[in-house]
């Protein structure tokens, strides 16, 4: 462990310099290996500090703006912003100025902006007083017109605050609470950490007594309701949370996934919980089988309701490719149906706020098949409220739900059922 702060703050300058120049997303920097030369504890320090900057990024601006008569290069900017983030949420400004200027020192192209960085957060320490008196962070105008154009002004302001709030440690358990471990238990049985915490170290990781997953991303599979020695296909099944939560209820089940590297971490989320799933690595559409009692499809997607988790993805992406995927899930969901037998049920569900990836694509699935139902009985789950079911049987979650108890991923999910 660096004791200085230096590796971690290069680290997390490095990522958000890929994030907000290159349009890269954080997992992919993180699967690539960007930080495996830190420890442990700097690798989660970097990735935490960039990921605090991204989500505080207009707020940071707006404490620099008085203190730069122009902007320097992003190079430059973005160190501004690390470090003011730190400094303005109790870190020490000696050792954060310190780090900054060395940071910007060490490149030819920044090292003349060093009496500036110097210069610009010691004005930010005599200033930060000021930092919780502005305004959260907002979405970029391309997500927010959609978004207000689904839910509201008012909704989406709150939605905007818990993002800026992030997301606390969601579990589900793999049985009994294990001795020692913080938290509380949530109405819909997931298990939740406020204060953060190295998930490794946690009691129970090591025996997977539980796995990590949003309280949110697990209720599709609580919808499901899947029966032991049922035959179950998780389609694009990558980590695992839901597959595991399939295998622990003792179902047969098949994982798909096209990634091998994401199917990897499937396999190795299965073997330290002591579960058991037959891993495919296979494109959705090239996968078929019939017969299965349950299909749960996860559809690629925009993502867009996992903002308090991820803040990278406002600023890696556009909202250019939202309407490929949009279609992609309506072939998904064609395809899904015909690998289920008579009777049997797919769940459809995407980690997305926008309607176009959820209520509109059952509405269109039921024009395309007239013989499907929808079945709000499986609704009738702990923790669900009846407030969140939407007019065509849906389940509609957003961030904002939840409040007092540290919100929700944004989550769509439906339960269609194949006639008998």
């Amino acid at each position: 462990m660096d004791p200085t702060g230096l590796a971690p703050r290069r680290a997390a300058h490095y990522l958000l310099g890929q994030v907000i120049e290159e349009g890269r997303l954080m997992s992919e920097l993180i699967g690539a290996g960007a930080l495996e030369r830190l420890v442990p504890e700097d690798r989660a320090r970097a990735q935490r500090l960039a990921l605090d900057t991204l989500r505080t990024l207009e707020r940071a601006d707006r404490m620099l703006k008085p203190f730069l008569q122009r902007k320097p290069p992003l190079a430059v900017q973005n160190v501004l912003r690390l470090g003011t983030l730190e400094i303005c949420t109790g870190t020490a400004a000696h050792g954060v100025v310190n780090a900054c200027v060395e940071i910007v020192g060490r490149s030819k192209r920044t090292m003349k902006y060093r009496g500036l960085v110097n210069a610009v957060l010691r004005k930010i320490d005599a200033a930060k007083d000021g930092w919780d008196k502005l305004p959260v962070s907002v979405m970029p105008r391309w997500l927010r017109r959609p978004l207000t154009q689904a839910w509201g002004d008012k909704a989406l302001q709150q939605i905007e605050r818990a993002h800026f709030a992030g997301a606390p440690l969601d579990l589900t358990l793999n049985g009994p609470v294990p001795d020692g471990l913080p938290g509380e238990k949530l109405p819909s049985g997931s298990w939740r950490i406020r204060d953060g915490a190295q998930v490794s170290l946690l009691p129970g990781y090591k025996s997977g007594d539980w796995w990590v997953q949003d309280a949110a991303a697990a209720l599709p599979v609580r919808l499901m309701a899947p029966q032991k020695g049922e035959k179950v296909v998780d389609l694009c099944a990558a980590p695992g949370g839901k597959t595991m939560q399939m295998a622990a209820a003792g179902a047969d089940v098949t994982a798909v996934d096209v990634s091998e590297g994401r199917m990897a971490r499937v396999r190795e989320n299965l073997k330290r919980t002591g579960l058991t799933a037959k891993c495919v690595v296979s494109d959705a559409f090239a996968f078929e089988g019939e017969g299965f009692d349950a299909v749960l499809l996860d559809a690629p997607c925009s993502a867009t309701g996992t903002i308090r988790r991820h803040p990278d993805l406002p600023y890696a992406k556009d909202g250019a490719e939202f309407a490929e995927l949009i279609a992609q899930q309506g072939d998904m969901i064609d395809h899904a149906l015909t690998m289920l037998k008579p009777g049997g049920r797919l769940v459809f569900c995407t980690c997305s706020l926008l309607p176009d990836e959820g209520e509109v694509q059952i509405d269109d699935a039921l024009d395309r098949h007239p013989d499907l139902v929808v079945d709000r009985d499986a609704l009738n789950v702990d923790g669900v409220d009846p407030d969140w079911i939407t007019e065509e049987g849906g389940l509609r979650l957003r961030p904002d739900f939840w409040q007092e108890r540290g919100g929700m991923d944004g989550f769509y999910m439906a339960v269609l059922r194949k006639p008998a």
